[in-house]
């Protein structure tokens, strides 16, 4: 069975920094074209980062860019978010997502991903 299971969450102060993980099973990991989305309450889904199998680019939201890094580790199937420089803005629920095909459109579209978590929150408040 396919699983993907996002943790790390918390809350944490402005200016902090938490790191999430996402460990997938139950399908080719490598294969896949990986991504972590965002939602916050009454609002859309936002697409923070990806990064396509087996590495290489990584695409990033403009509202993380040079403050967030995704990136993987193939050989334990895991995903990571590293999220520094937090802004309260930042607060949502983070969702990993994992594509159909080893490379994804920028920003990605939600019928390109196959399997998603059940998400893990992030509050930023002092």
């Amino acid at each position: 069975a396919v699983r993907v299971v996002e943790s790390g969450g918390g809350l944490v102060q402005p200016g902090g920094s938490l790191r999430l993980s996402c460990v997938a099973s139950g399908f080719a990991f490598s294969r896949r074209a990986m991504s972590w989305v965002r939602q916050a309450p009454g609002e859309d889904l936002e697409w923070v980062a990806a990064i396509p199998a087996r590495g290489g680019r990584t695409f990033y939201a403009d509202s993380v860019k040079g403050r967030f890094t995704i990136s993987q580790d193939n050989a334990e199937n895991t995903l990571y978010l590293q999220m520094n420089s937090l802004k309260p803005e930042d607060t949502a629920m983070y969702y990993c997502a994992a594509a159909e095909l080893g490379y994804m459109g920028w920003p990605p579209r939600s019928p390109e991903f196959a399997y998603w978590g059940q998400g893990t929150q992030v509050t930023v408040s002092s």
